[in-house]
């Protein structure tokens, strides 16, 4: 038999894809923010639609300058990702002090998190509904991946520091081309 579930608890089950690392940049202060909000928009161009709270130091950055790179951690920067997320960009410099290595991007001023296996860099495409919901349409400019990564274990937040990472994958029929 089922139970009602709090509200507050909604969003666990529908946790829309991996924690990111959010990179942006300002001012020639880099800054690094975990986030959980996002969504695919659109595949061509890669749309990205994305929350961030108008209270993290990141959203003034991706407010002012419009550039970000989405950093796609694995498993094993998990502590790195939770120290992030836990800490405040306006007092930490976050790439000396969870050891994570900037290195430039192609397409934007923000630099990209080596150590993650996938990077995305992005322009703000659309701010229709940041004023009323913090949410940032990204078009994505760059890709980069590691190909040796052929299974990687994202964290997906499930709440109160409670992960579940990217399990085993099936192939069925697709359409999909």
């Amino acid at each position: 038999m089922k139970t009602p579930l709090s509200l507050s608890d909604v969003y666990a089950i529908l946790e829309p894809g991996p924690v990111l690392l959010l990179g942006t940049a300002q001012d020639g202060r880099a800054n690094l923010m975990a986030m959980s909000w996002h969504c695919m928009l659109e595949f061509e161009p890669p749309l990205v639609g994305c929350v961030v709270s108008a209270a993290n130091y990141s959203f003034a950055a991706l407010q002012a300058t419009g550039e970000c790179v989405l950093n796609v951690p694995t498993d094993d920067l998990a502590r790195q990702l939770v120290g992030c997320g836990n800490s405040h960009g306006d007092e930490t410099d976050k790439f000396a002090r969870f050891r994570l290595t900037a290195v430039p991007s192609a397409r934007v001023a923000v630099p990209r998190v080596e150590e993650c296996y996938a990077n995305l860099e992005c322009r703000v495409a659309d701010r229709q509904l940041v004023g009323s919901y913090n949410f940032f349409i990204l078009e994505v400019l760059q890709a980069w991946h590691d190909p040796a990564v052929t299974a990687p274990r994202t964290l997906h937040h499930r709440g109160y520091g409670r992960f579940m990472l990217a399990g085993e994958e099936i192939q069925l029929d697709s359409a999909m081309r």
